[in-house]
Parts: C-alpha cells; structure tokens; sequence
C-alpha cells in the first residue's frame, strides 16, 4: 500500500469497556495478534514475560497492560491507547478500565470514538458495570455498540446463554439512545468469531468482530449539515512572497465549507465570503468535519481564537447560560456557586455553576433530584453562566460544539467532562 492510500483510508476510533476481568485486553491483543499487526519481537516479549509468570498460555493482554501495577493486578487502571490497521481500514483504541472507581477514565476514552464494544462474562450476564457503560454510551452519543459477549468457551458455547444475555442487554437499552447495536459470541482467548469465524458457534449468524469493525458505516457520523469552524490560530507570515496573506486556521467541526460560501463570523455578526481553503498538501475547494484547514476570506475583520465561522442561515446557539449533564472526574466534589475554568471548542472562559438539577442512578437510571452532590465519576444536570457567551450545538446534534471541560483553576485539574443539552 502506498503512503497515499494509507492516508486516505478510513479511520475508526472505538473504545472497549467492560467489567473487571471481562478480557478487554485480552481481546484488544487478540485482534492485533490474528490480524498480523504486531511484530514478531513483540510478541516473543509477551511470550517470555507468560513464560515468567508462570501461565501455561501467551498472555496477549500484555499486549496493552503497559503499568507494573497492571500486570501484577491483571487489570487495566488507566486508558491504552493502541494503533493498527488492516487493507480496509485504520483503527485507534482506547481499552478503559472496568473498575467502578475509574469511570471516569471510560468517559475519556469513549468522548472521540465512532464505536463502543462493551464486553460481558458469558458466565456473569450483565452487571453494575454494564449498565453503567452502556448509559455512558448513550450519554456520549456514540453511534454504534457492539456488545461482545465473551469467554464463551467457558458455557459450552451455549446458544441459549448468549441469547438471554442479548434479551437483558435489549431490555435496558430501550430505555437510552443507542442508535446501532450489535450482538457478537466470543472467546478472546481462543480467538473465536474476533477474526476469524469460529466453528464452535454455528448457530451464530452474524459477522465476526473484525469484519464489522473493518465494514460498519461511519460516513454519517459526522455532522454535515451545520457549518462550524472554530478559529485556533491567525496566519500572518508577514514575508515578502506571502505579504498581504491572512488565514484562519482550525478544524472544521461541522457541516461543509466551499469557496465561495457567505460566512459570518461570531461573535461579531459581520459577513464575508470564502476566497481560499490551503491545506498542508496544497488549495482546495471544499473542506468539511473532522478535516484541519486554513480559511481565507475577502473582507479584513476583527478575528481571533476562539471565534467561530458559521452560516448565516444557520446560526448556533449563543448564551452564557447553557444546561448541560456533566461526569465529575475530581475526589472534590462539585461545588454549588463554585468558580471554574471552562473550555469549549477553542474558546476560553470562567463559570460560576449556578445550579445543580438531578444526579443519575447509573443503575435505576433513576433522577436522584434530592441528592446534589456530585462526587468522582457521578454523573448529573447542572447549570451553569459564563463569563462570555459561547456558541454552541445540543450534544445530540454535534459532539464537538455541544462539549465542554470545566478545570479546577487552583490546581489546573480537568475536574468535569459536560455534554450540552
């Protein structure tokens, strides 16, 4: 394959969640393991440190558990991120935790990826931590679960367990917003239906974990239709062959942008049109979400980080108020009229949090609106006013401008992850 083509391949970013000891890194090792994307010293080193340690197996979550205190443990405490790519497609893991306590650390891994696989002990059905995940799915609108219910070797692969766990699974999902949902029998360990179709499972119709991966659709999920383009940074190289040239540099987080468009700039309201769009590689003639461009427009004003390039027509909405839920990611716990630091796209505030609604039960996915206490890894509705007005989209229709991270400025601590409703 050339460099060209490698670049142009689709890119799909996906999380793995689970409880403890549900094998997210073994699966992770897995599929790099039977798809030929680790090298041989690699996997000779995981194959020494088994030895080591005594398993009568190669350990392929090695693979992926980095930390001294994750392979004494055999768990998973911080998220590892892992790269690999196959002739269809390029991927980006994100294996989070599945203890309780590092919620939080799911919510990371899982705020940039197109797909979710949430995995379940065949043996144990769903738990705590499967209702939690699969609420945090729905919350971080991802378009796509795959429920992988493994270590199927371990119930005689049993047709009848896989399809209890897939009606209980059903049941709890109707309640939330999971636009896509997929069954999958495996054994990471023995590799059954994660690359390779397993014979062990011929009741099972469906793909095999890699070819859905390598196959599912994620074209639309990304926002076409509302033009956002948050400035990051003006380009004035003030040399003698790019004199006069001034562009606005940024992703485009929304919608698509061609030259020629009438734009208007926010906050000022001013319009202007689009004359230019200069890449790395060169000009072109359109760009859209998630690509990194420079736009050069015909009328000289005021612009700076933190300003927006949207359409007059369609327009997001502006406010200083905005409702939002947000997962709590600090030991101290949220403060009602508490002062914070917040972030949203590339613009730059303070907040006060003016009101906190409800807490979540993960579990009951019932509002706690008597408890307003908000401590590490719970998740509820607050309100808060900033001290300038942020333009933005419900998390519903853009991930990108319905995101915000509110920091702890004392300690400059990203104390809380909200979604804007």
């Amino acid at each position: 394959m050339t460099a060209k083509g490698y670049l142009d391949m689709d890119l799909l970013r996906f999380t793995t969640a689970g409880s403890v000891d549900d094998g997210k890194s073994t699966l992770i090792g897995r599929l790099l393991y039977d798809s030929k994307s680790i090298f041989e010293d690699q996997y000779e080193s995981i194959k020494r440190t088994s030895e080591q340690r005594g398993e009568g197996y190669v350990n392929l979550a090695l693979l992926t558990d980095g930390l001294r205190a994750e392979r004494e443990q055999g768990i998973t405490i911080d998220v590892a991120y892992r790269y690999f790519a196959t002739p269809k497609r390029k991927f980006i893991i994100a294996d989070t935790p599945g203890h309780i306590q590092y919620t939080r650390n799911m919510v990371t891994g899982a705020s940039t990826a197109n797909l979710a696989i949430v995995l379940v002990d065949a043996r144990h059905g769903m738990v705590e931590q499967s209702r939690r995940h699969l609420f945090i799915a729905s919350l971080l609108r991802m378009p796509h679960v795959v429920v992988c219910v493994n270590k199927m070797d371990l119930v005689d692969y049993s047709k009848e367990r896989f399809e209890a766990i897939r009606e209980e699974f059903e049941d709890f999902s109707s309640k939330l917003q999971i636009p896509d949902m997929h069954f999958i029998p495996i054994s990471a360990l023995e590799g059954d239906n994660v690359v390779t179709r397993s014979t062990k499972t011929n009741w099972y119709e469906g793909p095999t974990l890699m070819y859905l991966l390598e196959n599912i659709h994620i074209g639309s999920d990304h926002n076409r239709i509302d033009c956002r383009f948050p400035i990051q940074y003006v380009i004035r190289p003030m040399s003698n062959e790019y004199h006069d040239y001034r562009g606005y540099a940024g992703r485009v987080a929304g919608g698509v942008f061609k030259v020629g468009d009438e734009v208007m700039v926010l906050p000022s309201g001013f319009t202007s049109k689009i004359t230019g769009i200069d890449t790395f590689n060169g000009e072109i003639d359109e760009a859209f979400s998630p690509m990194s461009v420079t736009i050069r427009i015909a009328d000289n004003i005021d612009i700076s980080r933190g300003d927006m390039l949207v359409r007059s027509s369609n327009a997001p909405k502006v406010s200083q108020d905005i409702e939002m839920m947000v997962c709590w990611m600090s030991r101290t716990p949220l403060k009602l009229n508490g002062k914070y630091a917040i972030k949203h796209t590339t613009r730059d505030a303070r907040c006060i949090i003016k009101e906190i609604k409800y807490k979540v039960d993960i579990n009951t996915l019932h509002r706690l609106e008597d408890d307003n206490v908000l401590g590490m890894n719970d998740i509820g509705r607050i309100t808060v006013r900033t001290t300038v007005p942020f333009f933005y989209d419900s998390y519903r229709r853009n991930r990108i401008t319905g995101s915000v991270i509110i920091i702890d400025e004392g300690t400059n601590e990203t104390v809380g992850a909200g979604m804007i409703i």
